[in-house]
């Protein structure tokens, strides 16, 4: 059994655990805790200016770290982003797990759902602007909900497709990939052709990404509501 997290531009297989175990997700709460506690860790680095010495703004200190975490192409990407976050390991500690594994796994999750916070361009990577964006203090991260057929979910809703779970969290559905096999099969949310036959690993992941290709077109949808 596989837990795969579907982001809305990639598809990233976790490891094999048992349908219970696929719990770890960054939900919103867990996103906004690390922002919070990474805005934390970069306010008490601000120096005042002094009477003889220039201090350093929040902007300043921010375009240091990036800086340091830049392979040379002015982006950082969600590998260099986790290594900015490694460099103060007691500030963005989040402990919502018992195992140390999973609370790892957790971070590097939510380091995925900040980055597309204020990735404007959607490249997965941020330029310094972006950066700042994703955690300038004045800024409140959007609500994002999930869509479903015609419906809203809020984050942490669980619903059913086939024999698998599947949650919202930071406005994708993330879900389980088991092979539904005779009475484990449970009611599809929606009807699709061949749904009485089993579904391989691969047809699963395709029908999680159409989840969050829908979840996409709403979300796009609403942008042109609003413009009109």
């Amino acid at each position: 059994r596989v837990c795969i997290v579907i982001q809305l531009s990639a598809v990233l297989t976790l490891s094999t655990l048992s349908l219970s175990a696929c719990v770890v997700v960054c939900y919103l709460a867990n996103r906004n805790e690390l922002r919070s506690r990474v805005i934390q860790w970069l306010q008490n680095e601000v120096v005042p200016d002094g009477w003889f010495a220039k201090g350093s703004n929040f902007s300043d200190t921010l375009l240091k770290y990036f800086k340091d975490y830049d392979n040379g192409d002015s982006q950082l990407d969600s590998t260099e982003f986790l290594k900015f976050l490694q460099h103060n390991e007691t500030a963005i500690n989040i402990t919502s797990y018992a195992d140390e594994e999973n609370n790892r796994l957790l971070r590097s999750l939510c380091v995925d759902a900040l980055i597309e916070l204020s990735d404007e361009n959607t490249d997965w990577k941020l330029s310094f602007d972006e950066f700042l964006n994703c955690f300038k203090p004045g800024f409140n991260p959007p609500e994002r909900k999930c869509a479903l057929e015609d419906e809203t979910y809020e984050d942490g809703a669980e619903t059913q497709v086939e024999c698998n779970r599947c949650v919202c969290a930071c406005g994708n559905w993330v879900c389980t990939a088991v092979t539904c096999e005779g009475t484990d099969k449970m009611p599809a949310v929606e009807k699709t052709e061949g749904a009485d036959q089993e579904m391989t690993e691969e047809e699963w992941t395709r029908r999680v990404a159409e989840l969050n290709k829908h979840q996409e077109t709403v979300e796009k949808m609403k942008v042109s509501t609003k413009d009109i």
